[in-house]
């Protein structure tokens, strides 16, 4: 019904991943595996739907309307049982610029921020952008399996930390946090007073097995979160650069509000809009679909590395379409690593050290491409690490 196996060249359309490679590797020739976007196409109602809203030739200053929020506010209550209100809904350019804006807007330059390493590195520059004091939560490998390490997040709290960044599904680990998990964490947030940002940009592309749960749903009255939310991981959209904050605490909102009218950003467009209500709307099965194909993706690799490669050692994730690589047998710096990947094997991977001292000896592989492509990729560090 869909094709995910279907090669679609993405050169010479501005893509980052693609068009980037010389700026980014050093060379325009490498397989790019790296900035997490999909190389498969968009499901079609998506395109049909922007298809239809071209054909009415006047983009002007567009709206939210009722259509956008019901499609937001359906989608988190069938697929995670979540019940939100219109109003603690506030659409932004994105999950990045909404994890600034509250590192901005909820913190001052005496307070302390709390990022849990191996992270994506956006977690580290917001924080370093505004000034504020970071304080590092590193998460656990334990068995191939990473695990938050609570006591030392309380630890943490007690530094004069105001607010949590967590990433849920977490990038680049993997993991998929359990209620009990993230309900310690809110009992730490609790007696410390700490806001919590859940980046859960990640929570529509979860693996058979695992089920994601929005912290919010565990939060009790009084409690400060914050939860990112967009269609564009799941639906390949990020260059149309759209997605939500829930905000239930209405000060708390006030403050975000704030944040983004102080530069007057113009959040929505047309196109924005239209794919984003069409992907919530019709792009269930898509998702369904796609998340079938990334698991058999996904244990391909696996099964290759543990035969193959056995030095390079896959933690398994639980969600996202990212597979975070354990290189540390290897016997490589960190720069030597990368490198390796770069000039011997001709793929652009992202280098672990960038998500933190806790990715060091790792690196960072997209797998949200056809399976061919992957398995050539594979068969290349085979050649080269032999």
């Amino acid at each position: 019904m869909f094709d995910f196996d279907q090669i679609i060249s993405r050169s010479g359309t501005a893509s980052e991943k693609w068009d980037g490679r010389l700026a980014t590797f050093g060379r325009a020739d490498v397989t790019p595996l790296w900035v997490a976007d999909m190389d498969f196409a968009v499901p079609p109602a998506v395109t049909e739907a922007l298809l239809a809203r071209a054909q009415h030739p006047i983009f002007g200053y567009t709206l939210a309307d009722d259509v956008v929020y019901e499609s937001l506010i359906n989608w988190l209550f069938q697929q995670h049982g979540w019940q939100v209100e219109r109003d603690w809904i506030v659409f932004t350019p994105g999950v990045v610029p909404s994890i600034y804006a509250a590192v901005q807007a909820l913190t001052q330059s005496h307070q302390g921020v709390i990022v849990q390493p191996p992270v994506y590195p956006p977690f580290f520059s917001a924080v370093g952008a505004h000034g504020r004091v970071l304080l590092e939560n590193p998460l656990r490998l334990e068995n191939g399996r990473y695990q938050l390490d609570l006591e030392q997040l309380e630890q943490c709290a007690q530094q004069g930390a105001k607010l949590l960044l967590l990433c849920s599904p977490h990038n680049p680990v993997g993991r998929v946090w359990r209620p009990d998990e993230l309900t310690a964490v809110l009992d730490v947030a609790r007696r410390y007073q700490l806001i919590v940002f859940s980046d859960e940009i990640h929570a529509d592309l979860i693996y058979p097995g695992y089920k994601h749960t929005p912290l919010a749903t565990l939060a009790s009255e009084g409690d400060l979160v914050i939860t990112a939310v967009s269609p564009s991981k799941t639906f390949n959209l990020a260059g149309l650069g759209l997605s939500a904050l829930v905000i239930p605490d209405a000060n708390i909102r006030r403050h975000m509000v704030d944040a983004f009218a102080q530069l007057h950003i113009q959040v929505l467009n047309p196109f924005s809009l239209t794919a984003y209500t069409a992907a919530y709307q019709h792009g269930s099965a898509w998702r369904d679909a796609l998340m079938c194909y990334l698991r058999d993706t996904r244990d391909a690799v696996i099964s290759y590395l543990v035969q193959h490669i056995p030095k390079i050692r896959p933690i398994e994730p639980e969600g996202t379409y990212l597979m975070w690589l354990d290189c540390r047998a290897l016997g490589m710096s960190d720069v030597a690593l990368r490198d390796f990947f770069v000039r011997e094997c001709g793929l652009g991977l992202n280098a672990g050290f960038t998500f933190g001292q806790a990715g060091s000896g790792f690196m960072r592989l997209n797998l949200a491409s056809p399976r061919s492509e992957i398995m050539k990729a594979l068969e290349r560090v085979y050649a080269c690490v032999r």
